[in-house]
């Protein structure tokens, strides 16, 4: 098996076409993550004495530091500073899982180009941390996997379509369970559709460290002092917060949403940390990877559908074991917010949502 990596890279130069040094970017992230100098220069590979050449550099290509050391007390980025390391924070956080999903196609292209080589399994899902660290397993056990970053109506789409072996969606548990079910009802195949388990997670309001704001409900979300940065149209968080407003009766247009909507929950916990809104929605864990507040909002199922003809295949078999393993479990539960007790759990619709029944009654109606 060929394994595809794609990482992003920018930089950025004068009119007079002088570019930001080499490694500057990733000496500023070391020196934002250890808070000296002499350590981020070890942590980047590179020698003490070149690290404050690049800086020297920086700041004439600025007119301005980029880093202030005090003896005795290590070293801080400036304001400059550590809006560079924001870009690039933006920037991976934004484009990593694209660059994910299309190394993932390029490594199930290889693997068809090899007489040898099984099959991949094709999943279709909306980007999250337990799948990202499902991507990741598979390709250290060497399992290939197609996997493609979809929205969870595309991903729907695709599964009834033939186009994909799984489908990854969530729905939030409690009284908005039906009313999501009811969106995605005329994709679901009652009968033929089994659920598999992945975690149970939490999304909640990720806000600046002390919630400055001091945003605690729906209702804050509403304020003019309040920006807020919107998760694309069509997201599965998007209809969440949709579903959520609408349940208290709160009009999603007298938000003060920002000029751009991010495409992933680690894009809006970015753009939140660099200042340039006040509050998101969006899982825990990028939250806590940011130093961010996170106020819990809802816990939602995240899970896999298939057909059932796919599980008497024998080929989930390999994932199943995988979601199944102590060693899966255990590192899923590591990641802030998430809960593994059902992962590898199959169910029927019915059984895994108490909410079905009525949802169906309800599309049979209109």
């Amino acid at each position: 098996m060929y394994k595809v990596e794609i990482r992003p890279q920018w930089t950025l130069q004068t009119v007079e076409g002088q570019a930001l040094p080499p490694r500057l970017i990733d000496l500023l992230l070391a020196v934002h993550e250890t808070g000296s100098l002499a350590a981020a220069s070890r942590n980047a590979n590179l020698s003490y004495r070149y690290a404050w050449g690049i800086l020297r550099q920086a700041q004439a290509l600025f007119g301005m530091p980029l880093l202030r050391s005090t003896r005795g007390r290590g070293a801080r980025l400036t304001p400059l500073g550590e809006r560079l390391v924001w870009a690039d924070n933006r920037i991976a956080a934004r484009l990593s899982p694209m660059l994910d999903s299309l190394a993932t196609e390029l490594e199930a292209e290889l693997c068809r180009n090899l007489a040898s080589a099984a099959a991949p399994l094709r999943l279709h899902a909306s980007h999250g941390f337990g799948v990202e660290m499902l991507r990741k397993t598979m390709a250290a056990l060497e399992q290939p996997l197609d996997l493609k970053y979809r929205s969870p109506d595309d991903a729907l789409t695709a599964l009834r379509a033939g186009a994909c072996d799984l489908a990854g969606l969530h729905l939030p548990i409690g009284g908005l369970e039906g009313e999501l079910l009811r969106h995605y009802q005329d994709r679901l195949d009652e009968a033929g559709d089994r659920v598999i388990h992945l975690a149970m997670r939490r999304q909640g309001l990720v806000v600046a460290p002390g919630n400055p704001k001091r945003l605690r409900v729906l209702s804050d979300l509403l304020r003019d002092d309040v920006r807020f940065i919107h998760r694309q149209p069509g997201s599965g968080t998007r209809l969440l917060l949709e579903c959520m407003l609408a349940r208290e009766g709160l009009p999603l247009s007298a938000i003060h949403g920002c000029d751009v909507e991010e495409l992933t929950h680690a894009a809006v916990a970015a753009y939140v940390a660099s200042g340039l809104a006040d509050v998101g929605l969006a899982l825990e864990p990028p939250a806590r990877r940011y130093g961010l507040d996170f106020i819990p909002m809802i816990t939602e199922h995240y899970f896999f559908l298939c057909q059932e003809p796919a599980l008497h295949s024998g080929q989930l078999q390999p994932i199943l074991e995988l979601l199944r393993s102590d060693r899966f479990r255990h590192e899923l539960g590591q990641l802030p917010g998430y809960d593994p007790s059902y992962c590898g759990t199959v169910q029927t619709l019915a059984d895994a949502f108490p909410s079905m029944a009525s949802a169906k009654a309800d599309a049979i109606s209109t």
